[in-house]
Formats: C-alpha cells, sequence, structure tokens
C-alpha cells in the first residue's frame, strides 16, 4: 500500500515503514505528525485519486530528526570588476518515517 502525500509545496510517495526527508515542520522531534493532503492511494488492486484530495484518507508519520542539509555555496564574481560575493546556505528538513495510511 502506498500514497502520495502534499506538504511543502512538494509531492512524496511513500509507504508504511518508509523515511522521508519533507520541509521543515514545526514538530519536535518523537512527536507524531499527520498529513490530511492525500492526493492518491493505492491498495495493489484499488488506486484512488483525488479531486484533488482523497476524501477521509491521512498518513499518519512520527519525526526522526529536525536537522540541515550540506552547504551550498554560491560564488558570484565579475571579472576586471573587484567585484564578488560569496553566498552559503543550509536548507533546514524534517526526517519523518510513515507509521501507517489511513483509508476511510
Amino acid at each position: 500500500m502506498y500514497a502520495i502525500i502534499k506538504t511543502g509545496g512538494k509531492q512524496y510517495k511513500v509507504a508504511e515503514g518508509d523515511s522521508v526527508f519533507v520541509e521543515k515542520l514545526d514538530v519536535e522531534e518523537g512527536k507524531e505528525v499527520t498529513f490530511d493532503e492525500v492526493i492518491l492511494t493505492s491498495d495493489g488492486n484499488n488506486v484512488k485519486v483525488g479531486a484533488p484530495l482523497v476524501d477521509g484518507a491521512k498518513v499518519v508519520a512520527k519525526v526522526e530528526k529536525q536537522g540541515k542539509e550540506k552547504k551550498v555555496v554560491t560564488f558570484k564574481y565579475k571579472p576586471k570588476k573587484h567585484s564578488h560575493s560569496k553566498y552559503g546556505h543550509r536548507q533546514p528538513y524534517t526526517k519523518v518515517t510513515i507509521e501507517k495510511i489511513e483509508l476511510n
């Protein structure tokens, strides 16, 4: 059984037991989070596609970790102008483990 959920402006295909890195959620580690925006569900035989969401479906997950990804360095340079700038960015993420997919 799997589902496609929407969170943080992105869509993720998840199944029970999967670990997924999603955009940062404001939830403490060890707590449960429920994703209500389920776009599609499938149990192998039946596929339910929402218009735009599947009614009564939700995905329950446990927050494993809050963290930041590796640093991405951006360097801008203009030749012969004595102009350069260096920027760094670390995108925050939340690692969640899918516990169950509920259909009603």
